[in-house]
């Protein structure tokens, strides 16, 4: 069985898309808007300390990032 993700800080998770070169395109209130090239859609991360985990998972789809990857570049930061 694999992990489970959980709800972490929203700079880990910015950390995180950093990591697989998104950038921050612009903020918005409490939120966090990143874009890559290559990609239409936008990340948004809400600046939470909680973020929760719907949230993370719906970017990491926009991102089509796997949830290996996601583990991977968790445990960097």
């Amino acid at each position: 069985m694999g992990r489970r993700v959980t709800p972490i800080h929203y700079r880990k998770l910015l950390r995180i898309f950093e990591l697989e070169g998104w950038v921050v395109d612009r903020q918005r209130g409490s939120y966090m808007i990143l874009k890559k090239p290559g990609f239409v859609r936008r990340v948004v991360i809400p600046r939470r300390k909680n973020v929760p985990v719907f949230a993370i998972e719906n970017n990491r789809k926009t991102a089509k990032m796997s949830r290996k990857r996601y583990f991977e570049l968790l445990d960097k930061v």
